[in-house]
């Protein structure tokens, strides 16, 4: 028996040191600015799901598997939210969904697969991890050129610069 749980000891700790968590969506923002016509635009989405293994420890076991519901656009202006529903900006019809897959996680980057509107591209996310109650909450900003993704077509009024800014809460 003594044996049995010198072998199955170091399996059960590591089996605790893996936090699965959900994002809390009323506590999560997905940020964006853009600019329309030279001016500055800000939009949101909202309905982040999905799942994250996170192992402070061991940062090699963590990943990130979530999406946000692009339907949720949110510019403040209907009309304008209502265009970037249609197919030549974000397809919400056919690809609901915004997704992200880690590959690699160090103490300040997140590395991961990008996907709107079916084109994924390779993306880094320089971020921050702070405990927050029982879980914790992760920060980051990047950039992406919305023609990578076929968003927006060739519109020459629209920036092709998009600053995303990301506020995760995380519990169990």
């Amino acid at each position: 028996m003594k044996r049995f749980l010198l072998l199955f000891a170091p399996l059960l700790l590591f089996a605790f040191t893996i936090t699965d968590l959900k994002p809390v969506d009323a506590d999560d923002s997905v940020t964006f600015v853009i600019k329309n016509l030279g001016i500055n635009t800000k939009g949101s989405f909202k309905g982040l799901k999905g799942s994250i293994k996170w192992d402070a420890a061991n940062l090699s076991n963590s990943s990130f598997n979530v999406s946000v519901d692009a339907n949720t656009i949110n510019t403040g202006i209907d009309m304008r939210d209502n265009d970037l529903r249609k197919a030549t900006y974000f397809n919400v019809a056919q690809y609901p969904t915004i997704n992200f897959v880690s590959t690699a996680i160090t103490a300040t980057n997140v590395a991961g697969n990008l996907t709107i509107k079916g084109i994924t591209k390779q993306i880094n996310i320089p971020y921050t991890v702070t405990a927050s109650g029982n879980g914790y909450l992760f920060e980051g900003k990047f950039s992406l050129n919305r023609r990578d993704f076929n968003v927006g077509g060739s519109s020459f009024t629209l920036g092709d610069n998009v600053d995303v800014q990301l506020k995760i809460l995380a519990t169990p």
